[in-house]
């Protein structure tokens, strides 16, 4: 008899494990882009620093999805249908911070744009490396929320198409109080650069206010 238990107890454990590995997994998808006059924000891609958060309509008690935004603006997360709000993360991004709640429902798949207003914008972004290695770069800052202030903009250089404050060969960071940008570095003792592999660039810029950066489009410029 006591083997008999104990041979359906362990029965039951397996049986239990089992159920808990064959949850469905939700198969919707939500896609988008956080922008700024339908224009994406270019932010830091790695380390998952950069999150909105998803809550399911009537399970607001729960913690929120945790959507991550990548290097150009855009973001994606499978999840189940429903109904769902979708909201900034409270003192997170490049943006002014943001009490704005986008509501929408899917099923299947759908496209959700986030709307900010980031503290500054970057344009006229021109980046090229000369056979020298000399880097040279000029853009324009644009300040988009008047009480906004510069800490600093940098100039970055990696390897791969991922380019942030943090993944990069080259940084450099400059605090003159310029909007009108031109710079020239020397890049010819980094052994990346004199390499035959590839390399990209791009340029950012830090508020004093929040706790990133915003940043240009990415190019390849070897």
């Amino acid at each position: 008899m006591k083997n008999i238990l104990i041979i359906m107890t362990v029965l039951s454990l397996l049986f239990s494990a089992c159920g808990k590995d064959n949850y469905d997994q939700p198969t919707s998808t939500i896609s988008g882009q956080v922008s700024y006059k339908g224009k994406p924000i270019g932010v830091r891609g790695t380390g998952e620093v950069v999150k909105l958060q998803l809550y399911q309509e009537g399970f607001e008690l729960n913690a929120p999805v945790q959507v991550y935004v990548g290097q150009d603006g855009s973001f994606k997360s499978k999840i189940f249908d429903g109904k769902y709000k979708l909201i900034a993360t409270n003192n997170n991004g490049p943006w002014l911070n943001s009490t704005d709640t986008v509501r929408f429902e899917l099923k299947g798949s759908t496209t959700v744009n986030y709307e900010v207003t980031p503290y500054y914008t970057i344009e006229n972004v021109k980046l090229s490396l000369d056979a020298n290695q000399k880097l040279t770069s000029s853009f324009t800052i644009n300040k988009v929320f008047d009480n906004a202030s510069v800490n600093y903009y940098m100039l970055l250089v990696s390897r791969t198409a991922f380019v942030d404050d943090a993944t990069n060969i080259f940084r450099k960071d400059y605090q003159d109080g310029k909007m009108e940008i031109s710079l020239s570095e020397d890049l010819s003792q980094l052994k990346e650069v004199s390499g035959s592999g590839p390399l990209f660039a791009r340029v950012g810029v830090r508020a004093n206010a929040g706790d990133q950066a915003v940043y240009s489009e990415i190019i390849k410029i070897k």
